[in-house]
């Protein structure tokens, strides 16, 4: 099969269209074959090393860790799915070697779901890893109805669903971004502020009483946080171990089919979209990774491996 591989860690250049033995089904797992993979921050930091010390690599290794496509068969004892169905997976393994840029990728039961009827296969794919993030950090700090959420950096890839999320949730949403994105994110039910200086006092006009939630997807931002912040409120960081010396919550996310099912309701209940900036096919993945890398992307960045 083709796949996308490296040999050693380095920039998008690293990066190869290879021809690879296809991999072994085991038990508890299913066979994929994919038709979109996502792009995401932590695809090229994977690649270029940073996480070496966290993540064994096992060399020549696919990166990638979205995924959706076409089951191609399952492994033993897997009653959940059968061959034919369409599904997609945030794919992380214990090892990094057999990721999700490639025609073919083993998927853990536990870590997949069917894909949502009202999503294509390129928002599907770009669902899994940001959609669980979001998720799982709303989930964990307990957003409820009528609450106040900030959500900073909310027209990145984590942030367009998150601020989803926290509405579906009935939250109120204010959301820190580009005036360039404040339009976008009117659109998906956020109240937009403008990063930068100022930031406190301008979330303290929405809000002069203090937010009850403040999720961080971009760092640097723990005193804007702290300082808009009401009495007992929660806060949460993908980006910052220390915000748990501060009492909040530091996110890695997890593998996890029941989210997933979950955020599929949400976009058939047309809660939930996938906004996709650009595609790429297998062969120009480097490309796809050096725009991910720009950090100035409003949307999903999407690798087609498959039209069928």
């Amino acid at each position: 099969m083709k796949a996308i591989t490296f040999d050693h860690y380095g920039d998008p250049e690293v990066l190869t269209l290879t021809d690879v033995d296809e991999p072994r089904v085991g038990p508890g797992e299913v066979l994929v074959r994919v038709r979109s993979a996502s792009v995401n921050p932590v695809d090229w930091k994977v690649v270029k090393g940073n996480l070496d010390g966290v993540l064994q690599t096992v060399f020549p290794a696919i990166p990638g860790w979205d995924v959706a496509g076409v089951v191609e068969r399952v492994g033993f004892d897997t009653p959940e799915f059968t061959a034919g169905d369409e599904v997609m997976a945030y794919a992380r393994k214990d090892v990094v070697q057999g990721g999700t840029f490639a025609q073919l990728v083993t998927v853990p039961v536990r870590a997949l779901a069917l894909k949502p009827a009202s999503l294509d296969w390129h928002q599907a794919a770009g669902l899994p890893l940001a959609g669980l993030t979001a998720y799982q950090m709303m989930t964990r700090l307990e957003v409820a109805a009528g609450e106040t959420v900030l959500v900073h950096a909310a027209s990145g890839g984590v942030g367009i669903l998150a601020v989803q999320i926290a509405a579906a949730m009935g939250a109120r949403v204010i959301g820190t971004a580009s005036e360039g994105n404040h339009a976008f994110l009117r659109e998906l039910g956020a109240e937009p502020v403008t990063y930068g200086d100022g930031l406190t006092e301008r979330v303290r006009e929405l809000a002069p009483d203090g937010v009850d939630v403040v999720t961080d997807f971009v760092g640097g931002v723990l005193d804007v946080t702290r300082a808009v912040l009401r009495a007992g409120g929660r806060h949460g960081s993908i980006t910052q171990p220390e915000v748990s010396e501060a009492g909040g919550l530091y996110l890695w996310v997890r593998p996890d089919a029941a989210g997933l099912r979950a955020l599929a309701d949400l976009a058939d209940e047309g809660e939930l979209t996938v906004p996709v900036a650009q595609t790429f096919s297998l062969a120009n993945a480097a490309d796809a990774f050096r725009l991910s890398q720009t950090g100035h992307v409003r949307g999903k960045v999407i690798v087609e491996v498959s039209q069928q």
